[in-house]
């Protein structure tokens, strides 16, 4: 079974051009970076996946639904 998370993020340009998102939760947190925003949403979209592999979901993230 999958679940939906909804993660609330902070997307910013980088002084060098480059972009960062960014998600922070009391059990830790994670960060992406790229070229564009979607890059940087997909590569904190990855990292937020090897979290919740690990850890499991944070109990301060809402789960949105079952997703068969």
């Amino acid at each position: 079974m999958k679940q939906m998370v909804q993660i609330p993020y902070e997307l910013e340009q980088e002084e060098d051009g480059t972009w960062g998102a960014h998600a922070s939760f009391p059990s830790g947190g994670a960060h992406g970076v790229g070229d564009t925003p979607e890059e940087a949403v997909a590569d904190l979209y990855e990292a937020v996946s090897l979290v919740i592999e690990e850890f499991g979901v944070p109990p301060v993230l809402t789960i949105v639904q079952d997703v068969a």
